[in-house]
């Protein structure tokens, strides 16, 4: 620490405070008395100028260390301190002041980003054991119609069910749909999900809060906009080609005089045209089988004769491509269901298989079935290649297909199909095995 500026002038005063007090006593010794009082004056004089300049420079020292105790940046160093005695504090003064400038623009960029977003979100600190918010979210206050509290036990006034929920699972990581209600208004569900972080000696809690209207209308619209691109990109590949086919057999025919060239050219035009034709007409059939599925039909169908009947049809096409098929299904329950529209998922879904286990030499299909939860789940599942990272939220997208020769709808009407049974249909997979799950309830 540089310092010695400092020690250096307390040195030279103590030296000299010493010498007057000596020159004082040796004056009186000789029987100056009057000079010897006079020094003596000199040297108190000069004691209490070192007095103030010793606590000066203790409460500028004791001043700064209070202030970066206590994070308070703004108090400005006299320029004398700057280079003087206090050189070295005033640097880590000056260090931790920009550090904490640092940090508090960084808070402002991050709670601006909180405030961006449309999800409500709350982040809580721990401090001796209770709760306190750390950061609520402009969405939180707005969604919620809640002032911005500082404290936990101000915001159960204001939301007692949220509140009560986490604090039932003990401020733990949760993932659950909630029912809230704002103000006077019905209840509402939304999506709550928390996660716990810890620093070196703090603790956070956050919680996020979606509606889940939101987020189905959200997905609604994305799912929208994959289809319009599609259809607008199938509908393209087939008008493009018609129109300029069509313009180049207007030209033809224009001619005075037609040669054997033009008519193979028109022959060859009409071929495609009609191909692109029936290629657009196939599409919109199956777009169609999509917009239309009638409702279910439903009747108690036993499960054995519901697999029995998929079977009898795969069963040559599994042989024929040597897949190994083991079925674990042996039940006698019957479950209420549409049997037509059930076989066709299950016919889709093994169909789906069988093209995954192409390239596979070791070829096994699954097909088993349990309940849980008053549930009924059908698994079916292959060692095929899986499904690739990069289109597995792709999967049920209507007419999106890996295929040259798919249609895209089939895993989008098995899915329709299990909806309309108020079930549902989802995957899991990886790079050797892949479960499609079929849930009805």
């Amino acid at each position: 620490m540089k310092n010695w500026k400092f020690y250096n002038a307390l040195f030279v005063r103590v030296l000299f405070l010493m010498i007057l007090f000596l020159c004082s006593a040796f004056l009186f010794y000789k029987g100056f008395r009057f000079n010897a009082i006079l020094v003596g004056v000199f040297g108190g004089i000069f004691l209490f100028e070192m007095y103030f300049f010793i606590k000066n420079q203790s409460l500028f020292y004791e001043k700064t260390i209070n202030s970066i105790l206590h994070n308070d940046f703004s108090t400005n160093f006299p320029e004398e301190h700057k280079k003087a005695n206090f050189n070295s504090l005033y640097q880590l003064y000056d260090t931790l002041k920009v550090q904490k400038q640092e940090q508090s623009s960084k808070e402002l960029i991050y709670r601006s980003i909180l405030n961006s977003i449309d999800t409500a979100a709350l982040i809580l600190e721990k401090e001796n054991d209770t709760w306190s918010i750390f950061i609520m979210n402009d969405c939180f206050s707005r969604l919620f119609k809640v002032p911005k509290v500082s404290h936990w036990k101000y915001l159960k006034n204001y939301l007692p069910g949220l509140c009560s929920e986490i604090e039932n699972v003990g401020f733990s990581e949760l993932k659950t749909a909630i029912s809230i209600k704002i103000e006077d208004q019905d209840l509402q569900t939304f999506m709550l999900q928390t996660s716990l972080t810890q620093t070196y000696n703090k603790e956070y809690f956050i919680v996020l809060l979606d509606s889940i209207q939101r987020v189905i209308e959200k997905k609604e619209k994305e799912a929208w906009i994959n289809l319009m691109k599609i259809i607008s990109h199938e509908l393209m590949n087939s008008l493009t080609p018609i129109r300029a086919l069509s313009q180049n057999l207007l030209h033809i025919v224009d001619q005075e005089e037609l040669e054997e060239d033009d008519f193979e050219d028109i022959k060859n035009s009409i071929a495609t045209i009609i191909n692109r034709s029936d290629h657009l007409q196939v599409f919109v059939e199956n777009y169609r089988k999509l917009a239309m599925l009638p409702t279910p039909n439903k009747q108690m169908v036993q499960i054995n004769a519901l697999f029995g009947d998929c079977l009898r049809i795969m069963n040559p096409i599994l042989k024929a491509e040597n897949i190994e098929l083991i079925n674990e299904i042996n039940s006698s329950r019957s479950i209420l269901i549409d049997k037509n529209q059930m076989e066709q998922v299950l016919i889709n879904l093994i169909t789906n298989s069988i093209h995954a286990l192409k390239e596979k030499s070791e070829k096994k299909l699954i097909l088993s079935s349990y309940t849980e939860n008053n549930r009924f789940f059908i698994v079916i599942s292959d060692n095929g290649r899986g499904v690739d990272q990069e289109i597995r939220d792709k999967v049920f997208l209507p007419f999106f297909t890996t295929r040259k020769d798919g249609a895209g709808i089939g895993l989008t009407l098995s899915k329709n199909i299990i909806e309309a049974h108020g079930g549902y249909l989802s995957y899991q997979t990886d790079k050797d095995k892949t479960d499609f799950v079929i849930c009805l309830i």
